[in-house]
């Protein structure tokens, strides 16, 4: 799979330019939780599209053309996957993953070493496309590049990997309910994770695993 965004990394990015409306909305949903203050990181990095504008300073991706790209947007990146993270215990005060959750080899262990890394009463941000949402079913069914690596998550399921590793006090909001490519203005945002194509799940650490 790495070798895929290696090689499509400019693709990936301009997907962004071509559905601005879509990227915005998801943008505004992602405000709704990122907190106003603290040290940040990205899981699954990419370009730095979310994290320079949402103002996380850290990224972490397996992809190096794409990292190019995020250290270009002034991003603090390093190779790598989330599996692992090259970082210290309670080093951060939130984390992100947002869209690549479905990429991860090991969505479990990614969040667990999410909660080493989170401070006491640290933040986790999941950004999906749920699986079983128009959106989810619409790129399953389709033979997208990127997409046909993915592994989509009900957002049921993945609370319950963060309920079982440690995370507590959930908040849902949600965006894009028609197909990107229809979309001629951003998305409201509202709460909830019932009928967005797009869906963010935040919770806080209460304990370690």
């Amino acid at each position: 799979m790495k070798s895929v965004f290696d090689e499509f990394s400019e693709r990936y990015d301009l997907w962004y330019e071509r559905h601005k409306y879509a990227y915005l909305s998801e943008i505004k949903a992602v405000e709704k939780v990122i907190p106003e203050k603290g040290e940040g990181l990205e899981i699954g990095v990419g370009t730095g599209r979310f994290a320079s504008p949402l103002g996380i300073r850290y990224g972490i991706d397996p992809s190096e053309k794409m990292l190019e790209i995020a250290k270009k947007r002034g991003i603090k990146v390093k190779a790598g996957k989330g599996e692992n993270l090259p970082y210290e215990n309670e080093m951060f005060d939130y984390v992100a993953i947002i869209i690549s959750f479905c990429f991860v080899e090991n969505p479990e262990k990614v969040i667990k070493e999410s909660n080493r890394v989170l401070k006491k009463n640290g933040k986790i941000i999941i950004g999906i496309v749920p699986r079983d949402s128009f959106l989810g079913k619409y790129y399953i069914s389709k033979d997208s590049i990127f997409y046909r690596y993915a592994n989509f998550f009900t957002v049921e399921e993945v609370v319950e990997m963060l309920e079982k590793n440690g995370f507590s006090y959930f908040s849902f909001y949600q965006t894009i309910f028609t197909l990107p490519d229809e979309m001629e203005k951003e998305d409201e945002v509202i709460e909830g994770c019932d009928k967005g194509g797009f869906v963010v799940i935040s919770a806080i650490k209460t304990e370690n695993t």
